[in-house]
C-alpha cells in the first residue's frame, strides 16, 4: 500500500481527502463514498485515504469536521459580524448572505451535509462526531444573539440553527424545491430578520 512519505504532508492531505469525500457524497450519495473512490477522485495513490482514515466512520467524521470548518469560515467571512456584532440589521444581512450562498454556489456542500448528518442517526458511533462538529456555529450564533440582547443565548441559538437548517432543507430538497424561484437576497434578508426577531422573543 502506498503511503505519504513525510508526516508534514498530513494536514494538507487530510483536507484534500475530506473535501473530496464531501464532493463525492454531494454527487453520488453515501453509496458512492468509499476509500477507493476518494483516492481516485482526489488523484491520490491507492491506500492514501485508508492511511489517514482507517474506517468509514472515521472518514465521515472527518467530513463533519471539515463541513463545520467551511461553514464557520463562511459565517466569519468579510468581518461584518466582528465589526458590528450588536447590530440586528448587520446580523440579518450576514445571515441572509449565508442563506443565499448556501442555496446557490454552496448548495452541493449543504446537500452533502444533510446526507452525512442522517448517517449519524443510523450509526450511533458517529453521533458524538456530529455533535462536536455542530458546536462551533451554534456557539458563534449564541455570542451574536447575546450581543443582540437575549439573556438565553444558547436556547436562542438552537432555535436559529433549527430554523436555518429547516429553510435550507426545504429549499434544497423539500417537496417543492424544484418549483421554487431562484433564491432572492431581498426575500432572504426579510426572512432572516423574522428568524432573528423570533429567536430573540421566543426564548422564555
Amino acid at each position: 500500500m502506498s503511503t505519504p512519505s513525510t508526516p508534514s504532508s498530513a494536514p494538507d492531505r487530510r483536507t484534500v481527502i475530506a473535501d473530496t469525500a464531501i464532493n463525492l457524497v454531494a454527487t453520488a450519495g453515501l453509496r458512492g463514498l468509499t476509500h477507493r473512490a476518494v483516492d481516485s477522485a482526489a488523484g491520490l495513490p491507492a491506500g492514501s485515504t485508508s492511511y489517514y482514515f482507517r474506517t468509514r466512520a472515521a472518514l465521515i467524521g472527518a467530513c463533519y469536521q471539515r463541513l463545520a470548518e467551511l461553514d464557520l469560515g463562511d459565517i466569519e467571512g468579510g468581518g461584518a459580524l466582528a465589526a458590528a456584532p450588536g447590530d440586528r440589521e448587520v446580523v440579518a444581512a450576514v445571515l441572509a448572505g449565508l442563506l443565499h450562498r448556501w442555496l446557490t454556489v454552496g448548495r452541493e456542500r449543504q446537500l452533502a451535509r444533510f446526507e452525512l448528518s442522517l448517517e449519524a442517526a443510523r450509526n450511533p458511533e458517529l453521533a458524538p462526531e456530529l455533535h462536536r462538529a455542530g458546536q462551533g456555529a451554534r456557539a458563534r450564533a449564541a455570542e451574536l444573539l447575546a450581543a443582540l440582547g437575549t439573556d438565553r443565548p444558547q436556547e436562542a441559538a438552537e432555535l436559529l440553527a433549527a430554523w436555518t437548517d429547516g429553510l435550507l432543507y426545504d429549499r434544497l430538497a423539500g417537496a417543492l424545491a424544484h418549483d421554487r424561484p431562484a433564491p432572492d437576497l431581498a426575500e432572504l434578508t426579510a426572512t432572516a430578520r423574522r428568524m432573528i426577531d423570533a429567536a430573540l422573543t421566543d426564548t422564555p
